[in-house]
């Protein structure tokens, strides 16, 4: 099998989402997905959870597996056992590519600002909105998934 074929094989598997969207229960051909109220979590395959992250219209909840503390646990079972030891899931290796792809922007880091007095705030305020200008034009330039050679002779 190709790894193509593994990832659509995986892109089948179920994530939780939290959707800032209405919409009813929608009849699929795999099965009923649904409903979508906004806030409240729901499990759908992992190629609708990426088409609507592209959407903005969810947020992820990560798969209990990704969590560091499970995945030290299976680590340190793996060097305890002698045999092979089972898998959070059986297409991990394309689940975690997948998902931290689209879904890393999610987790930006923000910065906390509080307890900053005035004369603080007007000293940085020029600086912090150029900048912030600056990542915003960078980020609607960039278009995942595009090479790097933007220009074919």
């Amino acid at each position: 099998m190709e790894p193509a074929e593994v990832e659509f094989l995986a892109e089948k598997e179920l994530v939780t989402i939290v959707p800032n969207f209405s919409l009813d229960r929608i009849h699929l051909i795999g099965g009923d997905l649904g409903p979508f109220n906004p806030g409240l979590p729901v499990e759908v395959p992992v190629w609708l959870a990426i088409n609507l992250k592209q959407k903005q219209k969810c947020r992820l909840i990560p798969p209990e597996w990704m969590d560091v503390g499970k995945l030290e646990e299976i680590r340190d079972q793996e060097r305890k056992e002698d045999t092979f030891t089972p898998m959070p899931s059986p297409y991990y290796m394309e689940l975690t590519k997948l998902l931290l792809n689209y879904f890393v922007r999610q987790q930006e880091a923000h910065a906390k600002l509080d307890n900053l007095t005035l004369m603080e705030i007007n000293s940085t305020r020029t600086f912090l909105t150029q900048a912030l200008d600056h990542m915003y034009k960078l980020r609607t330039n960039f278009q995942p998934g595009e090479s790097s050679h933007s220009q074919d002779f």
